[in-house]
């Protein structure tokens, strides 16, 4: 599996980091270049994933209105909520599949970014691509990206928070009745996790080299931007979002 996973992903993305930082010697650059590079491969997943969220961010209201016209009766409840998610042609399971099929991309692009700043396992690459022999970890000549960078890290965690708050759930309307209480529930550990995934990205940030915290921050508002151009797209809440005080029907 570790030989598979090192031929499939991590040396070929190895190859293209070390490529362009032999194009353009400086790592910080060739970072962003690559961060650009895979999310322009990763677009058409994660602009599934993101409208997946989107869609079912939307639909919650009438989710809610389902459990509060058949409260007790779950049976009821399941039908009704697969008879909207048909008729919204929404998937539940459009948002996490396709994060699910990057993971292994960000864990070798971790892998990467750690032994390129090493300079380590230059014996890995393609014979046309250039040993550079060590890659400078200095970027724009003032910054070492070897080094922890708490500016970078505060950086990641802002643009983290950015991209969550624009996902929180929404709160459920002052007279959705006892129908609402999941939907609380839910609206609750949205805005924990609003909070709480910035805080993880710090910390780890933190601990990691600058290069890496460069990578997550870039990749983050990367996705960020997609995030909000796909809800301008789609407007505040297409059509079928809450009104607070209102109930959508």
């Amino acid at each position: 599996m570790q030989a598979l996973f090192q031929t499939i992903l991590y040396q070929p993305i190895f190859n293209v980091f070390v490529g362009l930082y032999n194009l353009i010697p400086d790592v910080g650059i060739t970072i962003f270049i690559l961060t650009v590079v895979i999310k322009m491969a990763l677009f058409p997943m994660t602009n599934k994933s993101i409208k997946a969220q989107k869609d079912m961010q939307d639909l919650q209201p009438k989710m809610e209105k389902v459990k509060q016209d058949h409260k007790g009766d779950q049976q009821r409840i399941a039908q009704e909520t697969m008879k909207l998610y048909k008729e919204h042609k929404v998937n539940p399971l459009g948002s996490c599949l396709p994060l699910l099929i990057q993971l292994p991309i960000f864990i070798a692009l971790y892998y990467v970014l750690r032994d390129g700043l090493a300079n380590q396992h230059f014996d890995l690459l393609y014979s046309f691509v250039t040993n550079p022999g060590e890659i400078s970890p200095m970027t724009l000549g003032l910054f070492d990206l070897s080094h922890r960078s708490v500016i970078l890290a505060v950086l990641a965690a802002g643009a983290q928070f950015w991209q969550s708050k624009r996902m929180m759930t929404k709160k459920p309307p002052k007279n959705a009745g006892a129908g609402a209480k999941d939907e609380k529930m839910s609206t609750m550990m949205s805005q924990q996790m609003t909070y709480f995934m910035p805080f993880i990205t710090l910390v780890i940030g933190i601990q990691f080299p600058g290069g890496l915290t460069l990578y997550w921050f870039l990749s983050t508002l990367l996705m960020a931007i997609q995030q909000e151009i796909i809800f301008r797209k789609k407007g505040p809440d297409d059509g079928k979002g809450i009104i607070e005080g209102e109930v959508v029907k």
